[in-house]
């Protein structure tokens, strides 16, 4: 079956860097463009970076824009996100999903990791 698993979160000060990543098995992953998402404690989740399934054509959520980057390696059914100059409203659960070329929904999520950022 397909997973998602993602990893690299952790608990930094503001400032910090990390990397995520998300490791996929048991889909064909060049047919699949990759997002994360983020969802904080009592919000609804919400969109942080999407990429293409060549590893093309990068979008970014103004709050994140020059701050984080996502890349994918093909070879190894993995999408990163590297998220520099964290702040405390990056703090929240971050999901990686995919979704099929062409369609709007994603057909699969990933548990999520938690980012902590503290002041």
């Amino acid at each position: 079956q397909v997973q998602l698993v993602e990893s690299g979160g952790g608990l930094v000060q503001a400032g910090a860097s990390l990397r995520l990543s998300c490791a996929a098995s048991g889909l064909t992953f060049t047919r699949y463009v990759m997002g994360w998402f983020r969802q904080a404690p009592g919000k609804e989740r919400e969109f942080v970076s999407v990429i293409s399934s060549n590893g093309g054509s990068p979008y970014y959520a103004e709050s994140v824009k020059g701050r984080f980057t996502i890349s994918r390696d093909n070879a190894k059914n993995t999408v990163y996100l590297q998220m520099n100059s964290l702040k405390p409203e990056d703090t929240a659960v971050y999901y990686c999903a995919a979704k099929v070329i062409g369609v709007t929904r994603y057909n699969y999520w990933g548990q999520g990791t938690q980012v902590t950022v503290s002041s």
